[in-house]
């Protein structure tokens, strides 16, 4: 009896907040800060995209021969890597929640490796490109396909050393503000991946 009313009561507690004193993002795991990077990187895609779709009305017809050029499967493939490199980093919030510090450096090191595939293949498909006189000068498609992927890449690059430097110094809190981050990559990607290779 004793046990049943100690297990009542500690479901009717309500957890401590993870970052108590910071408003919306209180209850948001790892770092705060990182949220507010995150929440501002969100801001600036969601005003590439708003931009890309009004030049889209304006320039239909270049806009879909250009995307015509792209390669599907190449961006298919990058989405599949980089989808399984964020649950690889899920994973490992999971483990080190557990205190399984070693199974968490092998997630880590996974997501880690697959970012690095998403990487070759993007840059295979860059030189793909480049080798076909496709510059970002050649229309408003490329210089935005350019603009919009470089500026990715860019943070995926960032992702990485973040999840380097964060296997290094791990830490529940280092491993949710990683992880925290490059789920944010991911859920860009998803977006990019149909704007600029599917949609019609």
């Amino acid at each position: 009896m004793e046990r049943a009313e100690r297990s009542e009561q500690d479901a009717g507690r309500e957890r401590p907040l993870p970052n108590p004193g910071w408003g919306p993002l209180s209850a948001l795991p790892g770092n705060p800060l990182m949220w507010v990077l995150i929440l501002s990187e969100m801001l600036v895609f969601a005003a590439f995209f708003g931009m890309f779709a009004w030049l889209r009305a304006a320039e239909r017809e270049v806009f879909d021969a250009s995307q015509q050029l792209l390669d599907p499967v190449a961006g298919g493939l990058n989405t599949l890597v980089l989808l399984t490199s964020g649950l690889f980093a899920a994973l490992a919030c999971q483990a080190i929640a557990a205190g399984e510090v070693r199974r968490c450096r092998q997630w880590l090191g996974g997501a880690f490796a697959l970012g690095v595939v998403f990487c070759v293949v993007k840059v295979v498909e860059y030189a793909d490109k480049l080798g076909q006189g496709l510059m970002p000068e050649t229309n408003t498609f490329f210089t935005f396909y350019y603009l919009l992927t470089g500026f990715h890449f860019a943070h995926v690059l960032f992702g990485l050393g973040l999840i380097a430097l964060v296997a290094w110094k791990v830490s529940h809190d280092n491993v949710e503000t990683a992880a925290a981050f490059w789920h944010m990559v991911d859920l860009i990607w998803i977006l990019l991946y149909p704007i600029l290779y599917l949609l019609r």
